[in-house]
């Protein structure tokens, strides 16, 4: 049966560093980290002025334990499930480690930063509070003035915990936790689905981190054995795994320092993201593919004055389907600040396995091969040379062939597998459904009776192959388009209108449907500024790339497409929506919205005081 291993060029021997036994719980983690980091060590928080709030790991931990006291003051009990609806701030990690210091476990969700579709928000809010079984919510300020009508849809038993009360509180000894106790609670992307529940212990979540670290070593030494300090750089919101256990976790597990600049912040002015790499000398910084075509797209030369990012080692891109093209765009964009062509490392990851599964490898420059469309389309991975060489513009515009990257290999102590819809695993150069295993799977969705393990394989949905020992992504299997027999990626036919002009990059979505000829495409673009030819250039490019040719483009105002929490697309739901005429751009936020708005969670609060929830 074959197997994808890890190759032994992922960590040089040469580079492998002696690890230290390690606590084993998040909690205590921290109170290591208290005690050995340096004084540079601990959690940077960066404005939209870049100006900096510091606290050292021995600050964070003494504002847990504070939490942890007030919690169980307020009534939170060893084993609850305590929601966070928080942006990236100190109180984020006041809360998320207070709940564990208390002996409860928090289930981060995302806060209501989408004004213009609060109806949405609520309702998909309210289903995960059910989901997990919310004991308390804590929030903070600004949440909370939104929160009424979340509450009164799916209220708790402590209601909603102000967050900015509890670091002052006296401190008090947390409650002893055991490595498979859990830890954590976050949910699925539910790009096809609603999100489901995911349960991770204290030892799946450190498993995973510690994989994640142990990948690294040029955290600590550059490929000719030098030592550096590492430094981690984060915009990615922390109640994602990307940014909660990629990140927050693997600087507390070293111990290290970490810069945290709020999500907002990055969309508003996606130049402070690099210039605080320059600043701080980053070294590791993480994000999805749309963020590396976003600076290409917004950042000004004049923004980047006096930058340099010769110390960005691990530029990592993970989270959505990583396209080549958008990253020698980027390297090509960024070069001249000295951007290191091996810093782009593609990345695989679900948060059913924690984080992260399969890693490209470190020092050498992002890997990318061109297929073949047909034979893709028939289930087999066949490369081919592309016209005038790799990158060139006619092979980003050849319909014939498509450019995959690697997402290279499994960390330590996991296994990847592409198996047939039977179940039965696949040799190399086959597409087929991507299994994976390893010591941070979950043991299953919380509370749900429907289990996605088999024989300690979990299905990730995922499609791909396996090709000269690394693993290539090709889309989702819910979003497989089938069009003449034929299975297509919807992100291949989403990526050629990227460069069509007046699209926004990024935000479009590509579904079939049953006509009355057959299956047909039809291809939903969000517009930057609309004109008469905009739906025409979309099909023309996509049918000049794929060799597909859209049925029908239908063009939305900016912010049209529905998302998951973690910003994906929902494509299945866009022609659900389209269909039954609710298809509609998010509302203005004015101030008479903000007013109702308001209105409406005070009037939802009294509702769930009285009792009278849905």
């Amino acid at each position: 049966m074959p197997k994808l291993s890890v190759g032994p060029r992922t960590i040089p021997p040469s580079l492998a560093l002696p690890r230290p036994h390690l606590p084993p719980t998040v909690l205590e983690s921290v109170a290591r980290a208290a005690s050995e980091g340096l004084t540079t060590d601990g959690l940077r928080f960066v404005g939209r002025d870049e100006t900096d709030r510091f606290f050292g790991w021995d600050e964070v931990y003494d504002r847990a334990v504070r939490a942890g006291a007030a919690l169980a003051a307020a009534g939170v009990r060893p084993g609850d499930r305590v929601a966070l609806v928080l942006p990236t701030d100190p109180l984020f990690i006041d809360a998320f480690l207070g709940v564990l210091a208390a002996g409860a476990v928090p289930a981060p969700l995302y806060p209501p930063v989408r004004l213009g579709r609060l109806e949405e928000y609520h309702a998909r809010t309210a289903a995960m509070l059910r989901a997990c079984g919310a004991s308390a919510i804590i929030a903070d300020a600004r949440c909370r003035r939104i929160l009424g009508e979340t509450v009164r849809r799916a209220p708790t038993r402590l209601g909603v915990i102000a967050a900015e009360d509890l670091h002052r509180h006296a401190p008090a000894p947390p409650v002893a936790r055991e490595a498979d106790d859990l830890a954590l609670v976050q949910f699925s992307s539910g790009t096809t689905v609603a999100p489901k529940p995911v349960g991770l212990t204290h030892s799946q979540v450190l498993a995973n981190t510690d994989a994640i670290v142990d990948f690294m070593p040029l955290v600590a030494r550059d490929q000719d054995g030098s030592p550096y300090d590492p430094v981690g750089v984060s915009w990615l919101p922390l109640y994602h795994d990307m940014g909660l256990i990629g990140c927050l976790f693997v600087a507390l597990r070293r111990p290290g320092p970490l810069a945290l600049i709020a999500p907002e912040d990055f969309l508003y002015r996606p130049a402070l993201w690099l210039r605080t790499i320059s600043r701080l000398r980053g070294t590791v910084s993480p994000a999805p593919n749309f963020a590396y075509a976003l600076c290409v797209e917004r950042i000004r030369d004049e923004e980047l004055d006096g930058v340099d990012l010769s110390s960005w080692r691990l530029a990592l891109n993970g989270a959505e389907p990583v396209s080549p093209a958008v990253l020698r765009r980027f390297l090509r964009r960024f070069a001249q600040w000295g951007l290191r062509e091996s810093a782009l490392t593609p990345v695989y990851g679900l948060s059913e396995a924690a984080l992260a599964v399969t890693f490209s490898d470190p020092w050498r420059p992002f890997r990318s091969r061109y297929f073949s469309r047909a034979a893709l389309a028939q289930g087999r991975a066949e490369e081919i040379a592309p016209p005038r060489g790799v990158g060139s513009p006619e092979a980003e515009r050849d319909p014939r062939t498509i450019e995959l990257s690697s997402v290279g290999r499994p960390l330590r102590s996991f296994g990847v597998e592409v198996r047939d819809r039977d179940g039965t695993v696949l040799p190399p150069e086959r597409l087929g459904r991507i299994w994976a295993r390893g010591p941070s799977l979950m043991h299953g969705y919380l509370d749900r009776e429907e289990q996605p393990i088999v024989d300690g394989w979990l299905d990730t949905g995922d499609l791909g192959f396996i090709y000269q020992g690394d693993l290539f992504i090709h889309g989702r299997a819910k979003d497989v388009i089938i069009l003449r027999g034929a299975n297509h990626s919807p992100q291949d036919i989403e990526i050629a209108v990227d460069c069509v002009e007046g699209t926004r990059a990024g935000c479009a979505a590509a579904v079939s449907e049953l006509g009355e000829d057959g299956e047909r495409l039809v291809l939903f673009v969000e517009y930057r500024e609309p004109r008469p030819e905009l739906a025409e250039d979309c099909r023309r490019a996509v049918l000049g790339a794929t060799g597909l040719d859209p049925a029908l483009v239908v063009l939305l105002a900016p912010g049209t497409l529905p998302r998951t929490s973690s910003g994906k697309i929902r494509r299945a739901e866009t022609l659900v929506q389209w269909h039954e005429g609710s298809l509609r751009p998010p509302d203005a936020v004015t101030p008479w919205l903000l007013a109702g708005a308001l209105a409406k969670s005070a009037l939802g609060y009294l509702r769930a005081r009285k009792g009278t929830a849905e």
